[in-house]
């Protein structure tokens, strides 16, 4: 049986595939009223499975008509795909934040399964095993040119 965050991920998911321009808004709230939880239980899910590196931009109105906005980002070109990648690497980035992108690749199908695979372990920090934030660095710049090699098809 799955537990909460992965129902409330999944329909999230579901109303965002469904949703024509592929963005919602929603009340955390009446979202937390639906899934019978907690409105910080809400906060984790959206702040753990919808970030940056998954493919989604969140923005949030506090107040009383407040909302949480999430949009998926589309990737539509390899050109779009380099360009977001750039963005989101920099110089540096963490291993959840490479297994994110390398995960939101995968999803799109823009990578196989078994790219998706080794790239995980050639970022993994048990491969990498230098000092941050050097460790870092060189993840960044070894995803950076794993993508362009496998997206400039």
């Amino acid at each position: 049986m799955r537990n909460v965050s992965e129902v409330i991920e999944q329909y999230l998911k579901q109303v965002l595939h469904q949703s024509p321009d592929g963005i919602i808004e929603i009340q955390r709230n009446e979202l937390a009223d639906k899934f019978q939880c907690v409105p910080s239980q809400i906060n984790y899910v959206i702040s753990t499975r919808f970030t940056l590196e998954k493919g989604y931009i969140v923005e949030s109105k506090r107040g009383g008509g407040g909302y949480i906005r999430i949009q998926k980002v589309q990737l539509h070109s390899h050109g779009s795909i380099l360009d977001f990648v750039s963005r989101t690497i920099g110089g540096q980035i963490d291993q959840a934040s490479s297994e994110g992108i390398v995960y939101q690749l995968e999803e799109a199908k823009l990578i196989t399964a078994r790219e998706a695979n080794m790239m995980k372990a050639a970022l993994s920090r048990e491969v990498l095993a230098l000092k941050l934030p050097l460790r870092d660095e060189v993840r960044a710049a070894i995803l950076r040119a794993m993508l362009i090699a496998i997206l400039s098809k």
